[in-house]
């Protein structure tokens, strides 16, 4: 795909905003402190790729009609109706999604490429970004859709969301709604969003536990990095996962496969054994504090979360054990530790600057889509054979996504951003362990 991804194959031939279909509410709605912690982070790049088997199949089945999108998108954005604002400011100078009712970015584009030139190489780069993933303009603009059609049948879809709007939870329950409108228009059953994120306000006054510091970590540090990163797509397989989690005391996949990939990372990095290894990852909030926050919570509700040790002991220690200091720092959160996360964020002052450079490897941090629904994006024409992530370029983050549909996988993805010079060294490791 590397080949054909160089050059230009990519013609947009339509860009416009789609509105909401119905009157939305015309207000500022306030960002809470775990919101505005991520607004740095910019726009999350996704694409989708469905096949189809032949353009007179797609044109006769109205595959991917544009049209029907469309309405079905302003359906969905009444009831979403932040994601048709802008980013902005209120009177105190607070960063907010003032809802205008603008509309959402929708770009339709053909590109000079098959299923077949991209989906057996269909991972994170700058080039699936700059194909698929259409530019933001106006920077404010909070969701942004692009449909490409591809030669001989196929779509790929690409999305950009704000991650100071929503976390992945949140995103997927936007793609269920519209995809499932879509299909099954007013048939379909919709589950509301709950867009009061005052239930994630800070205490009066803030109030920090004297333990919480020691349990989630508000800050990671970024550098240029030292050479050349390299990202690699790891395949492990249903039954692969399954002998590893037994191999890690029956935890769950998350934790036996972090521990995994911790180790496998410290190990090939070469670090100092004396050296201070931390791992982190955010961990979804909504069923830890009390009372939980409405299921359907509409926004971000990650606090990251991590453990330490000494390089020694994380590689020297059986996978089990890893395991289990990554288990320890999940069974840890409670609503005092959310509780404090947000009053901590609220006296923060918030870095605006965009995200760059790279974890120091001594650092990992593993976001996790394992058991979201990345697979239901069914608009009427079939599930997605491929979802990902459409670019990954710092150094030091993994990504663990589902193989596929949950009715044929199993398996996972293991998405990794490291050093050029370390990575063969991994792979040999992580695959040596399975």
């Amino acid at each position: 795909m590397a080949n054909v991804m160089d050059s230009e194959v990519v013609q947009v031939v339509e860009s416009s905003f789609v509105v909401p279909s119905e009157p939305t509410p015309s207000e500022g709605l306030w960002l809470s402190p775990l919101d505005l912690i991520l607004a740095n982070r910019g726009h999350t790049p996704t694409v989708y790729l469905y096949s189809s088997s032949s353009n007179a199949v797609a044109a006769a089945d109205g595959f991917f009609d544009v049209a029907r999108l469309k309405e079905a998108m302003a359906k969905t954005l009444v009831a979403f109706y932040p994601l048709a604002g802008r980013l902005g400011v209120n009177n105190d100078g607070r960063a907010e999604i003032t809802c205008t009712g603008e509309g959402a970015l929708f770009v339709v584009a053909h590109a000079d490429l098959t299923v077949g030139d991209i989906e057996d190489d269909f991972r994170p780069s700058p080039e699936l970004r700059r194909l698929f993933v259409p530019r933001i303009e106006p920077a404010s603009v909070v969701l942004a859709i692009q449909v490409t059609f591809l030669k001989s049948g196929g779509v790929v879809l690409g999305t950009a969301l704000h991650h100071a709007a929503i976390d992945a939870s949140s995103a997927f329950h936007f793609f269920q709604t519209w995809s499932a409108l879509c299909k099954h228009g007013d048939r379909a059953t919709v589950e509301l969003p709950c867009h009061d994120r005052t239930l994630l306000r800070a205490r009066s006054p803030p109030t920090v536990h004297p333990d919480a510091l020691s349990r989630f970590h508000p800050k990671l540090t970024f550098s240029d990095p030292s050479g050349p990163l390299a990202f690699q797509v790891f395949a492990i397989s249903k039954d692969q996962v399954t002998s590893l989690k037994r191999l890690c005391g029956g935890t769950s996949t998350f934790c036996a496969i972090g521990a995994l990939v911790w180790q496998c990372a410290l190990v090939a990095r070469r670090l100092p054994p004396d050296s201070e290894a931390r791992l982190t990852f955010p961990a979804n909030v909504r069923r830890r504090v009390r009372p939980s926050l409405p299921i359907r919570y509409f926004g971000n509700a990650l606090v990251r979360l991590g453990a330490t040790a000494a390089v020694r002991d994380i590689a020297s220690e059986v996978l089990a054990s890893v395991a289990g200091r990554i288990k320890d720092a999940v069974d840890r959160v409670d609503d005092e530790l959310v509780r404090s996360a947000v009053d901590y964020y609220e006296m923060t002052e918030m870095d605006s600057r965009p995200v760059k450079g790279t974890l120091a490897e001594t650092d990992l941090q593993i976001i996790s889509w394992l058991g979201m629904p990345m697979y239901d994006a069914d608009f009427g024409w079939g599930k997605p054979a491929v979802m990902s992530r459409a670019e990954s370029v710092r150094g030091g983050f993994v990504y663990l996504m589902s193989d596929g549909p949950t009715d044929g996988g199993g398996g996972v993805r293991v998405l990794m951003c490291m050093e050029a010079a370390n990575m063969k060294e991994l792979e040999r490791l992580l695959y040596a362990k399975l």
